[in-house]
């Protein structure tokens, strides 16, 4: 994946485990039409930290699903489900969309395995409102319990963002480096100018003159 590992861990509950296996997806065309899209494989993302100025993280109103959007307009996807509610889902359906001036617009769907617990979004623009749900969806019932009412769906995680431009952050780093810079040379200035003041002004004004002995 294009989401790099970083030096600290990633906190509890969120690192894959070691012998997790690999993630199977697809893909979807768009419309409604669900079926089509090539299988795909990735593997978990060990060991990775959202890390500022670098990463930003947003999370859903559940805390379980959250998004790190990356300074490469990349966003790292994960998601954690208990043991109990894990053996009940057979897959996940991911939905991007993104906010226009009077609409929203889909921007992707996914269908990943049941053993899948992160997904990497590619390229994000900046400026742009996203919205990512995540739908968990139940095991299908057995033919002999085909009679049974169908268990319900979870409800879907969803969480928003939006990627910062790169230039107008640049900027803001820029402008706050330069803004700390004049900082320091006032207060050097003010320093300079109460030494001199104390050291020199006084001696030749404050002082009365020594007077000569006949």
């Amino acid at each position: 994946t294009r989401a790099t590992a970083a030096a600290a861990p990633t906190p509890p509950g969120w690192e894959p485990a070691a012998d997790a296996p690999w993630c199977p997806y697809k893909v979807l065309p768009e419309g409604p039409e669900a079926g089509g899209g090539r299988l795909c494989f990735r593997s978990p993302a060990r060991g990775f930290r959202c890390q500022a100025p670098g990463c930003a993280a947003h999370a859903s109103a559940g805390r379980s699903l959250r998004a790190s959007v990356l300074r490469n307009r990349s966003v790292l996807l994960q998601w954690r489900l208990a043991p109990a509610e894990a053996h009940r889902v057979r897959a996940f359906a991911l939905n991007c969309s993104w906010r226009g001036a009077y609409t929203r617009f889909p921007c992707e769907r996914v269908l990943l395995g049941a053993s899948c617990r992160d997904y990497l979004l590619p390229d994000v623009h900046d400026g742009v409102r996203y919205r990512l749900c995540l739908q968990p969806l139940p095991l299908r019932a057995e033919p002999a319990a085909a009679a049974a009412p169908p268990e319900p769906a979870a409800p879907a995680e969803c969480v928003e963002f939006a990627a910062e431009p790169a230039g107008m952050r640049e900027i803001v780093v820029a402008m706050t480096a330069v803004g700390g810079s004049i900082c320091v040379m006032l207060v050097v200035i003010c320093l300079l100018v109460a030494y001199i003041t104390e050291n020199l002004m006084h001696p030749a004004f404050g002082r009365p003159g020594l007077r000569r002995q006949p």
